[in-house]
């Protein structure tokens, strides 16, 4: 069994297929993390987000972050990265990451640095698209120090 699946998408995400994937005997911890269009960023009031990215580099590079981790957190993890492209309305599924393990741990750990390490080297862009009809590039972050 592939036990990392990497992926782009042009549809609406799966987590029913994220957990499936990340399941084993010997896993007792599955994280789960979904990445969502909200409706508010740094005060402007957003309908929508488009993403776009080059699907071959970002597998490549979406590929190479879970083997870190592996390498990291250990040989039993099972990785699930899949990140969506196109114009996105607010609620929807923008990425989802899931890793299972043996122990919470390491699965919390390695979800985490999924999630961070895509946000900093994956070929992904991003445009948010205001109520007010406005658009504006925007820059990825590893995290927010606003609400």
């Amino acid at each position: 069994m592939m036990t990392i699946h990497v992926d782009t998408k042009n549809e609406a995400l799966s987590t029913e297929a994220a957990l499936a994937h990340c399941s084993a005997p010997g896993h007792g911890a599955a994280d789960l993390f979904i990445g969502r269009v909200r409706d508010l960023n740094q005060g402007r009031a957003v309908n929508a987000v488009s993403y776009d990215l080059h699907p071959l580099l970002c597998c490549n590079v979406f590929r190479e972050i879970c083997e870190e981790a592996r390498a990291e957190w250990g040989e039993a993890l099972h990785f699930w990265l899949e990140h969506r492209q196109g114009r996105l309305a607010v609620g929807d599924d923008s990425v989802v990451v899931a890793v299972s393990s043996p122990h919470r741990d390491e699965s919390f750990k390695a979800c985490r640095y999924l999630v961070e390490q895509m946000k900093h080297r994956a070929p992904i862009w991003k445009q948010e698209h205001y109520v007010d009809g406005d658009s504006a590039w925007v820059q990825g972050h590893a995290l927010c120090s606003h609400g």
